[in-house]
């Protein structure tokens, strides 16, 4: 084990599940990481491990087949995960979304469908709420859903889903104004629906396309899509939670234990990077010794060390806050924010660190310095954590006047 971001106060059954995470990682996907990114090539055999181990049921609860384990222990296992690349965890983060949207929001009927095949990855789930115009601002979607008899027919565009094609079920943000009437305020009137799909791409069921891989700079392997929404029909007992609506507020309590695991992933990643860099330095020699002697290096790797374990205790800190039941959106603010400006840090010292060799394909940490750009703004950018954590704090520390 590692000595930095260490976890204390973990029971038995979490340092196991954690150390046999690790081990998968260090067997299973290092190894073979950097070649299926630059190939951009699903992790097929890595995911199937996963399934395996029980990961994509870990959060669910027992009664339907799942670990029942906590975000915490969720959160360390997708740290571990990232750590090896991070486009895994990615796949694993969507289908833990829908999973828990399920499980604190779904009917039982919902819950005893979709959950027990959750549980074992033959359902994944994937997570839409952006839209191409779209960005930060949620109260401007487009998407409708329309009633229409005993079902619903959902018309629009999305943007970004992560496992847009390889998933067969997606939660699906739409505005339905069908019993709130005009004036309503805009996030009174969405709601979420569960649309289930064959994997792949073109038109994946009457009424709803997934057009091709999205190309990006880096989190490769993973598919990113569109959705095309044209007058496809669900019917209403696939609206989450039985009553319109609610959408907003089931996909804000998604994304809040999203921003959870994003802020894991970045610790994950800045960890991969410090530990590039430390054995880089080691065996780098310049000027008649290893460039870990000279003391520029040695304040570079003090200040990402202490990136690393500040990142990770907030991590688990915001963690906790939710498996305690409490208000948790500023400790998952601060947690997001934090670990993804840090891990940008902590990538970029490590590649100066390698110097040349850091811009050659050969070497891991030009793979990471490519991934960590896209923590900063998935699951919402700095700005929108920074305004969440400026009003919490200003509830918090109200002047009495």
């Amino acid at each position: 084990m590692s000595r930095l971001a260490q976890t204390h106060g973990l029971t038995d059954i979490q340092q196991e599940i954690l150390s046999t995470v690790r081990d998968f990682v260090d067997k299973e996907i290092i190894p073979v990481a950097t070649e299926l990114e630059h190939r951009d090539e699903y992790p097929t055999q890595i995911v199937e491990g996963l399934k395996e181990l029980g990961l994509f049921g870990l959060m669910i609860p027992e009664e339907y087949g799942g670990l029942g384990e906590s975000l915490l222990t969720y959160a360390l296992c997708v740290e571990e995960i990232a750590r090896g690349w991070m486009s895994v965890s990615g796949i694993i983060n969507t289908h833990f979304i829908v999973a828990y949207m399920l499980k604190q929001h779904g009917t039982q009927e919902q819950r005893e469908y979709f959950l027990p095949r959750m549980a074992t990855g033959e359902v994944r789930g994937a997570f839409s709420m952006s839209e191409p115009a779209l960005g930060s601002d949620v109260s401007a979607i487009s998407t409708k859903g329309v009633k229409v008899g005993a079902e619903y027919a959902l018309t629009g565009q999305k943007m970004w889903l992560t496992n847009g094609g390889s998933s067969t079920l997606v939660a699906v943000l739409c505005r339905t104004d069908e019993g709130h009437p005009e004036g309503t305020a805009p996030h009174k009137s969405m709601t979420t629906f569960l649309v289930e799909k064959e994997p792949g791409f073109g038109e994946v069921r009457p009424g709803l396309t997934i057009p091709g891989k999205i190309e990006k700079m880096g989190y490769k392997g993973v598919d990113t899509t569109e959705m095309i929404l044209d007058g496809l029909r669900i019917p209403a007992n696939r609206v989450l939670g039985g009553t319109t609506g609610r959408g907003f507020y089931q996909m804000m309590d998604g994304v809040e234990v999203g921003r959870v695991n994003v802020a894991a992933r970045g610790c994950g990643v800045a960890q991969r990077a410090f530990e590039l860099g430390v054995s880089y330095a080691q065996q780098r020699h310049t000027f008649g010794k290893p460039i870990a002697q000279h003391q520029a290096i040695q304040f570079k790797l003090a200040e990402m060390a202490t990136k690393v374990e500040a990142a990770h205790a907030m991590m688990v800190n915001a963690a906790r806050k939710k498996d305690s039941g409490e208000r948790n959106d500023l400790e998952a603010g601060m947690a997001k924010y934090l670990a993804s400006e840090y891990c940008k840090e902590v990538v970029e010292d490590a590649f100066r660190i390698h110097g040349g060799y850091g811009f050659s394909k050969e070497y891991e940490i030009e793979r990471l310095y490519r991934e960590a750009p896209m923590l900063l703004i998935g699951e919402g950018t700095a700005e929108i954590q920074k305004m969440i954590i400026g009003r919490r704090l200003l509830e918090e520390y109200r002047f009495q006047g």
